[in-house]
């Protein structure tokens, strides 16, 4: 088992401790509001979550940047259409099935997502487009969930599909489709049971806003953006690799495994620095380097011994 240790640091070293202290006494209280969460906004409750071993040191990415640039085509292809256009996304109530090669096929409400332990995972995320940020998700190891299914001695890979609600989600409708609905993504098995994969229900200690990929969305913090499928409805056990959807748009520029490589460059831009949203602007002249795996490379090398990861991008 990799050792998580160097990856631990309490919140008081990354926010002003006067933030730090306001805002564990916000968590506190949460379990008292949560009793009253039919009153507040859908996506806007508090959540409890421990602090986790796994988070990183750096700089907390603000709520506004987290919340107002990103990619969420089910909404738009701008990259504040997710924000702009996300008003009218219902993400309550909400099921997730998970079924194929397991002994125990089941479906999870968002109750019983919320029931399993949180933590805080401060985690880097590296878009391909060669920005990045860094987020406090809210959520739980994709593990303890496929424990509770019992996945057969079989099952090989892991399939995602999000949700598909043409009327909620503007992108998906119209004459031209820049991608064949429902978005689908996918793991090897040995990948969505890592340590550091998760699914997150929240961010900044709330509960997701739409934007984001509400009420839950998988995060793998070692691979492109692209591979944290947002609002998630199935989850399936294959023995097979199962297709993902940029991976069918655009083959030669989107692998199925999407490991942040600074080495492997997109075919039309480079992979080898990235510019880290919040500190200098997407066309600002500091850039930093892009780290293999997005700096988690003692944890993760190992699930790709012996592969060539130019040729498995």
């Amino acid at each position: 088992m990799p050792a998580y240790s160097s990856l631990r640091i309490a919140n008081r070293e990354i926010t002003p401790e006067a933030a730090f202290l306001d805002r564990r006494r916000f968590l506190a209280g949460a379990a008292g509001l949560l009793a009253f969460g039919a009153t507040l906004p859908a996506m806007a409750k508090p959540l409890t979550a421990s602090e986790s071993a796994f988070s990183t040191h750096e700089k907390l990415t603000s709520e506004d940047d987290i919340t107002s640039y990103n990619n969420f085509n089910e909404f738009g292809l701008g990259k504040g259409d997710p924000k702009s256009r996300s008003d009218k996304f219902e993400p309550t109530p909400w099921t997730i099935s998970v079924d194929g090669m397991v002994a125990k096929p089941r479906e999870f409400g968002l109750d019983d997502l919320l029931a399993f332990p949180l933590e805080e995972r401060i985690y880097r995320m590296r878009c391909v487009e060669a920005w990045s940020m860094v987020i406090p998700w809210t959520g739980f190891p994709l593990s303890a969930l496929l424990d509770k299914v019992e996945p057969l001695g079989s099952a090989r890979y892991v399939a995602f599909e999000t949700v598909v609600r043409p009327d909620q989600m503007p992108g998906q409708s119209g004459y031209f489709q820049s991608i064949d609905w429902p978005y689908v993504e996918g793991l090897r098995l040995d990948e969505a049971r890592h340590p550091l994969t998760i699914l997150a229900l929240g961010l900044y200690g709330k509960t997701l806003p739409n934007q984001n990929g509400a009420p839950v969305r998988l995060v793998v913090p070692w691979k492109y953006g692209f591979k944290g499928i947002k609002s998630i409805v199935r989850i399936t056990l294959t023995d097979k690799q199962p297709p993902t959807s940029w991976n069918i748009l655009a083959p030669h520029e989107y692998g199925f495994f999407a490991n942040v490589n600074p080495a492997v460059d997109h075919p039309r831009w480079s992979q080898a620095s990235e510019i880290r949203i919040g500190e200098s602007g997407f066309f600002g002249a500091n850039r930093r380097p892009t780290l293999p795996f997005n700096g988690y490379g003692a944890d993760v090398a190992d699930l790709y011994a012996g592969m060539d990861l130019e040729a498995d991008f």
